[in-house]
């Protein structure tokens, strides 16, 4: 970093050892080069065109999981199979758009442009949302697939996209019922997050994901209806205590919501559910409270946060150790923390 990035002073609460995790997360790794990445761009609010971040960028397309993802791909776009890409589940061509941009991947490659495009020609529904089946029934649209898919594309510079637009138009409507909105017994069933996956009920992950999407545009694309649907989103999120995560459901609270983990994919964490109510203006909400002592009891003794959940051996290449720290997971942490004022860079 140059010298006026070394003269940085972090004021922490909670007695958070953050210059050592900073220097953690900056630090060159071969294996995981995205963390810099994002440490310089979300955490040291670094732009796009400083020196380190283009050079950071740079080697998350040199080393790590990128380019592994990146060789697996079809010279047409896709990955194992042609087709919708939701299946194989965490390695068709779904997926790796997700984990591309989770990973940091420069958006103006080619194998990543194609990727996109691949996917917008293939993935969409008649409804304007993307769907898991391999026929592209609107059925299968799902809140959680189109939040994350979208949340991906908008990452990745699409969203100017007219069929990006559209998908984010058929998610704010999915969830308000405002527009004409077709539901399915099987998919999206009704507004409000309810999913047929879910028997009919609400769903916290897809609930997540689709704030997670509606929340990454920028501010003059939040428009009425996409205001509307954050707020139904924030106040269903909060309905619950996220530290309980106890969201409709048929069966017991999934013990998933309380490991934190990287990266995601259809289901969800109280990291996220936190991130996405910082994200809306909610962090000090008093709902969050039980929720960001749970974040900051999962510590370490050197203030690092460890990797409870994992996808290991179901992508094209692990990411990290289970049950080691993870700067995945801390980088994820100090965001949220961040954001909610519960530390600060200076």
């Amino acid at each position: 970093l140059g010298q006026n990035k070394l003269m940085l002073r972090v004021n922490l609460v909670n007695g958070m050892q953050t210059d050592n995790l900073l220097d953690w997360l900056l630090e060159e790794d071969k294996e995981n080069p995205g963390v810099r990445y994002y440490a310089l761009t979300s955490l040291l609010e670094c732009s796009e065109d400083d020196p380190d971040v283009v050079a950071a960028q740079g080697e998350v397309m040199a080393s790590g999981p990128v380019p592994v993802i990146l060789a697996a791909q079809h010279p047409e776009g896709y990955w194992v199979e042609p087709g919708s890409g939701y299946r194989p589940k965490y390695r068709g061509t779904v997926w790796q758009v997700i984990f591309l941009a989770e990973l940091g991947a420069d958006s103006n490659t080619e194998g990543v442009r194609r990727a996109c495009e691949y996917l917008l020609e293939h993935s969409i529904a008649r409804n304007e949302a993307f769907s898991v089946y391999p026929n592209v029934s609107p059925r299968g649209a799902l809140h959680c697939l189109n939040g994350n898919l979208l949340a991906a594309l908008v990452r990745l510079g699409w969203v100017s996209d007219r069929r990006v637009q559209a998908a984010l138009n058929w998610q704010a409507a999915a969830i308000t019922g405002h527009g004409e909105v077709e539901y399915y017994k099987s998919g999206t069933a009704a507004p409000g997050f309810a999913c047929g996956v879910n028997q009919g009920q609400p769903c916290g992950w897809g609930a997540n994901k689709a704030m997670r999407a509606l929340l990454s545009l920028p501010g003059h694309l939040h428009t009425p209806e996409i205001q509307a649907a954050i707020e139904s989103g924030a106040e269903f999120l909060l309905s619950r205590d996220p530290a309980v995560a106890d969201y409709p459901y048929t069966e017991k609270v999934s013990s998933i919501w309380f490991k934190l983990g990287f990266p995601l994919s259809y289901w969800s964490d109280v990291l996220e559910t936190t991130a996405v109510l910082v994200e809306a203006g909610r962090g000090s909400d008093p709902h969050l409270a039980n929720a960001f002592e749970l974040i900051l009891s999962k510590r370490d003794k050197h203030g690092r946060w460890k990797l409870e959940n994992s996808l290991n051996g179901k992508m094209w290449i692990d990411i990290e150790r289970r049950g080691k720290p993870s700067k995945w997971v801390t980088l994820r942490a100090l965001r949220v923390l961040k954001q909610a004022g519960k530390y600060a860079v200076n």
